[in-house]
This record gives C-alpha cells, structure tokens and sequence, in this order.
C-alpha cells in the first residue's frame, strides 16, 4: 500500500482561463512583431510592432473582456431572440445575451480550439461546430494568424462536414490600440456611407446614411468623442478591394484593421466600461463581419457551402504612419 505523503496535498495545476497560450515572433527586415494567441476562441490575446502594441491585451489568469479578441463564428454580433427560419420551419438558438434576449456572437466563444500547426511566426487552429439547438448544421473553421512585418494576417476558412447546405458568418472582436496613448486622443477614419439602425436590443430596423451625422468616421473624428456600437456598410474599397479602418495618434502612427472583398461589414465600438487591470476604461473594437447583425434571421451576407465545400477569406491589423 502506497504511503501518504507527508507533504500534504499538492495543488492541482492552474490553467488560464483561455487555454494554451500561443506565444508568436517575427523577427525581419529591421522589425519585431510578437504576439499572443488563445486557444479558447482563437483569440488575440496581444499583438505588438517593435514594442507598440496594436491591440488591447488582458492577464492571461483573465477572460477577455468585452469579447477582447476573440473570433466570431457561425455568425458575428446578434441574432434577435436567437430565433430563425429554416425552409419554413423556426430555429431557436440559445440565448447568450440575456439582456437583450439574443443569441450573440456566435458558438465558439467559449470553445478550446485545436492546433493545427504551430510555427514560430504563425499558428493555425480549428475547431467544429456540431449540430445542435437552433443550428442544425456541421461546420469546420479554421483560423491562422501569420505574423507579418507589420503585424498580422488572418486567413479564416469554413468547410461544411455535414450533411446539406448550411449557412454562416464569420467575424473577430479585435480591441485597437496606437500604443500607449489615450484612447480619447485618437481619430478613427472609415470611409463608410451607411450604418445599421438598431433598436433598444442592438437589432437592426434599417439602414441610414451617415454623411454629416454623429456617425459620420470620414473625416476621423475622437474617439473620446463618440459613443457608438455600430455596423457599418458600403465601406469604400481601395483598388485592390480592400476597406480599412484606422486609428490615428497625435504623433501620426496608427493601427489599422484592413479586410479583403469578402468582409464587406464592419462594427465599431467605443464602450467606455472596458476593463484594464480591474479599471473601466474606454477603448475601440473595429470588428471585420462577413455580415450584418442578424443575418441569420434575415439572410443578408449568409454564406451557404454545399456539403464538402470550402470557403476563404483574409483580415488583418498593421502599424502604420497616418
């Protein structure tokens, strides 16, 4: 019979909270970018260039506040009442934003991804979405985020495992940042004609031109100025298709989120109860979207991939001059 220690019991090992901790460096062409990501959510937990950060960050013993990071799938924002129709017949989804009563930010918020290749400047991970309340379908997502010289590239890529054709939207939940400045001295441009009108539940009632209105980011206002949690649309492309929002510092460098043709969606977000080492602060989302608030319910921006097929696309976050 194996004898007690006398030591006592030993504490079991304490995990973070989002899991493996995928630690990234670049080293090339004079820069360094390193990076943080989660296994939980796939999330960037911390992403920098030559010390700058690009992103906010979080303690890894701490969830992501404000879903600081974390990838959104098989539909970004809210579904209103969780509820949708499937050749004419109502899904109900599960809801996670019970105080607004909506199914939010998708399934895998809370889902440990698996590794799929881990180098020392990128890591690729999946995770499955399986059938289940409200959402019948079988989906394989896989997230790879590349270090690159200025920052960081996300290939995002869906596969329908199961059986028929099933629909989704995907997004991401990154929190800006120009370095160690005050959020409330940055500008934010985006070069966006209309936005989603939301009702007391954040679901969308219509579509609003922006031109001369609070919502108006052309012509980059504060941050500290503005208080918005909206979704933005006919966001204006450059020649090679890509949209772009940027935050500028007084000093002229900037953080930019970039997304190619098949993000045509973007959320901004200036909540001022984000939390710092336990301190509420304010801070910027600038949330890529392959679809507006609710397009489960209403259809619009939904990919259908037929069982077997694959689809791709690419965002991404960069330092640069202003």
């Amino acid at each position: 019979m194996t004898e007690p220690s006398s030591e006592g019991p030993r504490p079991a090992t304490i995990h973070p909270p989002t899991g493996a901790q995928y630690r990234l460096s670049l080293d090339e062409a004079g820069h360094e970018v390193g990076a943080i990501v989660t296994e939980v959510a796939a999330g960037i937990r911390a992403l920098s260039v030559d010390g700058h950060a690009l992103t906010e960050t979080f303690a890894e013993d701490e969830t992501p506040p404000s879903a600081c990071g974390i990838t959104l799938f098989p539909w970004p924002n809210r579904v209103d009442g969780g509820r949708w129709t499937l050749d004419g017949v109502v899904q109900q989804l599960d809801l996670t934003e019970p105080s607004k009563g909506n199914a939010s930010h998708g399934l895998l918020r809370y889902t440990a991804y698996r590794p799929l290749a881990v180098e020392r400047h990128a890591v690729t991970l999946g995770a499955t979405v399986h059938p289940q309340h409200g959402f019948p379908f079988q989906l394989d997502l896989t997230v790879r985020h590349e270090l690159v010289v200025d920052g960081m590239r996300v290939t995002q890529t869906v596969a329908n495992v199961g059986r028929g054709r099933a629909p989704f939207a995907v997004g991401a939940h990154p929190f800006l940042r120009v370095g160690d400045h005050d959020p409330a001295t940055l500008r934010v441009t985006l070069d966006a004609a209309t936005r989603s009108e939301v009702d007391d539940r954040s679901i969308p009632t219509g579509t609003a031109p922006v031109a001369g209105t609070e919502y108006d980011l052309t012509g980059g206002p504060l941050v500290g100025d503005l208080d918005l949690d909206t979704g933005y649309r006919d966001i204006a492309p450059d020649d090679a298709g890509i949209r772009r929002t940027r935050l500028t510092a007084p000093d002229g460098w900037a953080t930019e989120l970039w997304q190619d043709e098949a993000f045509p969606f973007v959320q901004v977000f200036t909540p001022r109860n984000f939390r710092r080492g336990g301190v509420k602060g304010l801070a910027v989302a600038a949330e890529p979207m392959t679809a507006p608030a609710n397009a489960l319910a209403t259809g619009e921006g939904l990919v259908w991939l037929d069982e077997g097929e694959t689809w791709s696309a690419r965002w991404g976050i960069r330092r640069t001059r202003g």
